[in-house]
């Protein structure tokens, strides 16, 4: 990637991390587990890991719009508990002091 396309994914991901960070903190602690940003669309699609309060472990896939400055959620599926044990020996995305799954609105 050219030195201005590492700058607009750059902008793209603070843009991001100022939208997701907010909304993705309830259920922290947090795990980015892939991302692709798309800079001829100007967003970023990246999915994350955490425990959520009614469905046990996910994985959660989302698309920002860094244009128009939108989050989207684009679905989740179940995380088993061997594949959720290898992503939590790694450095969270949205760490946590106190982990509160049950004060989590649960969307």
């Amino acid at each position: 990637m050219s030195t201005k396309t590492n700058d607009r994914v750059a902008c793209m991901r603070e843009l991001r991390d100022a939208k997701a960070r907010p909304h993705l903190q309830q259920y922290a602690p947090v795990w980015l587990v892939e991302e692709t940003p798309l800079p001829e669309q100007d967003a970023i699609r990246f999915e994350v890991v955490f425990q959520h309060p009614h469905y046990g472990w996910v994985r959660r896939r989302y698309y920002f719009d860094a244009f128009n400055n939108t989050l989207y959620h684009k679905g989740q599926v179940p995380v088993s508990d061997a594949e959720a044990l290898e992503i939590a020996a790694q450095e969270p995305y949205i760490p946590a002091e106190v982990v509160n799954t049950v004060d989590a609105y649960g969307g």
